[in-house]
């Protein structure tokens, strides 16, 4: 077999979508669901990318730090262009993120330009994403609910808001196929029937 070298970009995706919330959201979950709904798409876990850093990392914390606070930006940036790469190439990157403050969103905003950029914020309240972080696997120990007012605070008027408390991760994707328009990006039912045999 030989392998020809073929052009990677072709007709550019119909947006990317950024999905925040504090942690115990729904993010990752939902992000994975939502990918996998969508007829050509990429999760891009940011979470991910900071677990890449092999020495040096350093994760945000209540106590502020200028250097996570840096980190934070790092990876945005590294998932602003892996983002950017997979959208040129047709595919819907779905970026799940903990994004609170108007600084972070606006850096979002400017750095991720391929495609049009739907932000959406899940916010069942820091009660039950309290809850749903002691019931993981890796119960956090850190009570991250006051981001909660702060994400309120500063982010309040932008994007798509989802009060997805009482929802199913179902019903939560579909809302947001439904607010973003991508729900024309949906693989055909015989497909998703498919995959998930």
């Amino acid at each position: 077999m030989t392998l020809q070298q073929m052009p990677v970009d072709r007709e550019p995706a119909a947006g990317a979508l950024l999905l925040t919330g504090i942690p115990g959201s729904g993010k990752s979950t939902v992000a994975a669901a939502l990918a996998a709904r969508l007829r050509m798409s990429a999760h891009v876990e940011v979470d991910a990318l900071q677990e890449m850093i092999v020495s040096g990392g350093q994760w945000p914390s209540p106590d502020g730090n200028a250097e996570a606070d840096r980190q934070i930006f790092l990876r945005a940036r590294n998932a602003c262009l892996l983002a950017g790469s997979f959208a040129r190439a047709g595919f819907v990157p779905v970026l799940d993120d903990v994004v609170v403050r108007r600084s972070h969103l606006d850096f979002y905003r400017a750095t991720l330009t391929a495609v049009p950029l739907h932000v959406v914020v899940l916010a069942p309240g820091p009660a039950v994403a309290w809850q749903r972080n002691q019931a993981r696997e890796k119960a956090l120990s850190v009570d991250w609910s006051p981001l909660d007012e702060a994400l309120r605070a500063e982010l309040g008027q932008e994007g798509t808001w989802i009060d997805n408390a009482a929802q199913s991760v179902e019903e939560t994707v579909e809302t947001i196929l439904s607010a973003t328009g991508l729900g024309t990006e949906v693989r055909p039912a015989d497909s998703a029937e498919g995959l998930a045999r």
